[in-house]
């Protein structure tokens, strides 16, 4: 494998008796960019990323972080220097402030990062004193990824950072992400969130029962699994639909669907139909979830459940 990515794996598999967690995964994350493991609870997203944490060892295969063999124990201590690392279910210190929180682990990490420096990084200014049981879930993942970074880590992973977040806080994470990503960090990002994939990374891999689903940058995915681009019109009598050449179905309510495949086509069809009295238009087009159902015929829940 070449060192010229921050992470290769190849052929990893890990079983745990006869149950096999991790089935024969293979993919190469590129330094400087946002890489998602996308997949519900379960499907294995959390072990693959603590064997290149080399918090487990792999049944077989290869994992190289920065050109480091995990399975050299001698140089593991080269990787974990190069890595920060904010865990699924991270926790800190009840009855410690912000900023003694941060103190407590850049004396673990004997780190010079500055301590008030990295509170400003993730935006807990003014919660520099406040106890961390009375932070907000949103405040507490800011926390979390502040001490995944206090040894100044090339290679982040954040294994569900908005699992639980309200929808506003969820965002705020997010620009915090593509703020790290902006400063040069390589970001191994696990989530059950289709939208937060699709928002952020750069490329996904999708998994479901330790395996590889599909591979490529959302919009690739989005294209060749997604289904159609449709505009909807509701209200809308056959008639108006008849005297024209682009496809179309209509159901007994009146709700038509036309496909498009270019903006082109898109505003030439809303052309025709824009001024008409009481016809109400959408424009939907296919997302990460439409790609998930298509390839595996199943939804991700709001939990991370597979229904």
């Amino acid at each position: 494998m070449t060192n010229n990515f921050a992470i290769c794996v190849k052929s990893l598999i890990k079983q745990y008796g006869k149950f096999t967690a991790v089935n024969n995964i293979s993919f190469k994350v590129k330094s400087g960019e946002i890489f998602a493991l996308l997949g519900p609870n379960g499907a294995g997203k959390t072990t693959i990323v603590e064997i290149i944490e080399c918090l487990r060892k792999p049944t077989k295969g290869e994992v190289e972080v920065f050109g480091i063999n995990i399975r050299d124990l001698k140089k593991q201590i080269n990787i974990k220097r190069k890595i920060g690392v904010m865990p699924q279910n991270f926790n800190a210190f009840d009855w410690l402030t912000v900023k003694e929180n941060l103190e407590y682990f850049r004396n673990i990490y004997s780190s010079k990062k500055s301590v008030i420096e990295l509170i400003k990084d993730v935006g807990l200014d003014g919660k520099t004193d406040a106890l961390y049981k009375t932070l907000s879930g949103g405040m507490k993942q800011r926390l979390g990824i502040a001490i995944s970074l206090i040894n100044e880590p090339e290679l982040l992973f954040l294994d569900e950072p908005t699992a639980g977040l309200d929808p506003q806080a969820r965002r705020d994470a997010w620009n915090l992400i593509r703020k790290l990503k902006g400063q040069g960090k390589t970001i191994l990002l696990t989530t059950h969130y289709m939208e937060e994939a699709q928002e952020l990374s750069d490329r996904i891999l999708i998994i479901i029962d330790g395996k590889i689903v599909a591979d490529g940058s959302p919009n690739k995915l989005i294209e060749e699994f997604g289904g159609k681009k449709l505009i909807i019109l509701r209200n809308c009598k056959e008639s108006l639909l008849k005297n024209h050449s682009f496809e179309y179905e209509i159901d007994v309510e009146g709700e038509a669907h036309i496909p498009f495949d270019s903006n082109e086509h898109l505003f030439k069809i809303l052309d025709i139909f824009t001024d008409i009295p009481d016809i109400e238009i959408e424009i939907k087009k296919p997302d990460l979830n439409e790609v998930f159902l298509n390839l595996t015929g199943k939804q991700i829940t709001a939990e991370g459940l597979v229904k």
